[in-house]
């Protein structure tokens, strides 16, 4: 009974670690006025931020502006308060664009709000079932591919609006249907409405270079509204499109709904949670990467599912983390989650006492912040990075980023996470092939079988040294795991030693997760070492633009140490593990 009874203690005190939201964590550490006055100011910086970024993406959706609002309101202030993440910022996000412009059009409004509130049942499955561990076995080359696809379709979906073009019909929403449409309509092009979405353009690109600190979309929106309105431009406004923004909140309502519908929803409701998911986590890990900090991934998804169930049921759109929103908050010097939640507060208040001015803003400066928008999403030094690193990954890439354009979203990532894990096993067969003797390739092995010396306890005598041995194939399924041990250690020592003795090949996943070890271990000035690594893989690392002044390099782990004092009496052994 004691047994048992210690079991269920131990159970119910792992399930309040992996599902207790960092807002409690955060009011049961001391949390004064000081604290709500520094997430106070970062609420409003994001909401200043999140207010055009939510009405364009929302209008980019087939959505009203007031549905942008609506989710940023409603599912940013549950995605806080239920979170798992203290930075994290919830609303519509870019990546939504294209499914949700399908789902509105094949099964219409009625159609979004039931999907979306069957993706938040399916996030909630997930995270109560801990599958969010599992996201990160997505390659980063997957990640990276159908990022840019949806930047390039999105930028594609506003140029009629960048242009002012009077299309003969419907937009098409396929990308290789859309084009000759809007070649056929360049005729019709609008020099007042062009030179009105390059000034708003140019004002966030000028801004941005020299006075990052201000709200540079914002600024555009406000600009180009006044000069609409100054000069009487014969242009397209939130006003003349949507009739403006009520200035009332909506009541709750279940849309329609019957059981053949919801399984005719069930690809698009299961491509909503599979997208949410993913941008989600990415989302909490860039929060993390900047603080230091680590998120509940588990916890993330509920908070993410019950912040998609309210936004359907209140009218919204989809509700997923956002990168740039979140990363605004840190950089605004948020404290916690209830940073996030002002964020919703802030754009209510809009809402409710500022709703009739959005009237005038033009919808082609709403497409110039989404054109910048999908810049900003396109990570070329990371293609570029890839592109140079190996065929395979170059290979995974381009195949994602095509399927993402000219196909589906969910068939690109299936066949992106298909061709990463053939790309792995095609490098494991080579390297078994080649190096035979080492002793990842048998398990039972001694210690000192291959070229990795036995454990020396003489050879970790400095408390600030800390040695971390990998064992095995440093991949995209081991990273995540690697990773968190990696950081965890770097916030404790001076000098990190890892040792590649024992690591045949890295991916670009692997190698995605070096690059951040070591801008964080120069942000630190943390010493970070790699001693045993081939001749080859250093060749890859650089490939990858890891290398010096950020990491040093050395054969082995005494000659690693020698240059460190060290401390008899005090013992640091040295992490083994394998992951194989």
């Amino acid at each position: 009974m004691n047994r048992q009874a210690s079991h269920s203690a131990g159970n119910r005190q792992r399930f309040l670690e992996l599902f207790t939201p960092k807002l409690i964590t955060i009011l049961q550490e001391r949390y004064g006025l000081s604290q709500f006055r520094s997430d106070a100011l970062a609420g409003l910086t994001v909401a200043i931020v999140a207010l055009p970024l939510s009405m364009a993406i929302a209008i980019a959706s087939g959505a009203s502006p007031a549905q942008g609002l609506y989710t940023a309101v409603i599912g940013g202030f549950l995605v806080s308060a239920l979170g798992g993440s203290r930075f994290q910022i919830g609303g519509p996000a870019g990546a939504f664009i294209v499914l949700v412009a399908t789902t509105v059009q094949l099964h219409g409004m009625q159609g979004l709000f039931l999907a979306t509130i069957m993706s938040g049942v399916f996030l909630m499955l997930a995270g109560y079932l801990q599958l969010g561990s599992y996201i990160k076995f997505i390659p980063y080359p997957v990640t990276i591919g159908f990022t840019a696809g949806i930047a390039v379709i999105i930028f594609a979906s506003q140029v009629k609006e960048l242009l002012g073009l009077t299309l003969s019909g419907p937009e098409p929403g396929a990308l290789l249907d859309k084009l000759p449409v809007i070649w056929q309509s360049l005729p019709t092009m609008d020099i007042t409405t062009v030179s009105l979405s390059c000034l708003t353009i140019a004002i966030i690109v000028a801004l941005k270079k020299y006075r990052p600190q201000w709200p540079g979309m914002l600024i555009a929106i406000v600009v180009t509204s006044v000069l609409t309105v100054l000069f009487k431009l014969q242009l397209s406004t939130i006003g003349t499109a949507f009739g403006g923004i009520p200035n009332t909140f909506p009541m709750p309502a279940l849309p329609e709904f019957s059981v053949s519908k919801m399984f005719e929803l069930l690809p698009v409701a299961l491509s909503f949670a599979l997208l949410g998911s993913i941008e989600s986590l990415l989302s909490a890990v860039v929060a993390d990467g900047m603080t230091g900090r680590r998120h509940r991934s588990n916890c993330e998804l509920v908070a993410q599912g019950v912040a998609n169930i309210a936004s359907g049921v209140f009218g919204g759109i989809c509700v997923t983390g956002t990168i740039a929103r979140t990363a605004t908050n840190v950089r605004a010097g948020a404290h916690g989650p209830v940073a996030g939640m002002m964020h919703s507060v802030f754009l209510l208040l809009f809402i409710l006492l500022a709703a009739p001015v959005a009237s005038y803003i033009p919808l082609a400066s709403l497409a110039g912040v989404l054109a910048i928008v999908a810049w900003n999403m396109i990570e070329r030094h990371a293609i570029a990075m890839l592109l140079r690193a190996s065929r395979g990954d170059a290979a995974v890439l381009l195949a994602t980023l095509s399927l993402t354009i000219f196909r589906d979203l969910m068939e690109a990532i299936i066949v992106g996470f298909a061709l990463g894990s053939v790309l792995f096993i095609h490098r494991m067969s080579r390297t078994t092939a080649i190096s035979t003797h080492h002793p990842w390739v048998e398990e039972d092995q001694a210690d000192d079988a291959g070229g990795r010396k036995p454990y020396d306890e003489a050879l970790a005598s400095n408390p600030e040294v800390v040695i971390y041995r990998i064992t095995g194939v440093f991949f995209f399924g081991a990273a995540g795991s690697i990773g968190t041990v990696l950081d965890e250690i770097a916030d404790s020592c001076k000098v990190l030693v890892v040792d590649f003795t024992e690591v045949p090949f890295i991916d670009s996943t692997a190698a995605n997760t070096l690059e951040g070890l070591a801008d964080k271990s120069q942000r630190r000035g943390l010493q970070l070492v790699f001693t045993g690594v081939s001749d080859e893989l250093v060749a890859q690392l650089a490939s990858y633009g890891i290398g010096a002044p950020a990491v040093a390099f050395e054969p082995t782990i005494e000659k690693a140490l020698a240059i460190y004092p060290r401390r008899e009496e005090v013992l640091t052994p040295a992490t083994e593990l394998a992951t194989h």
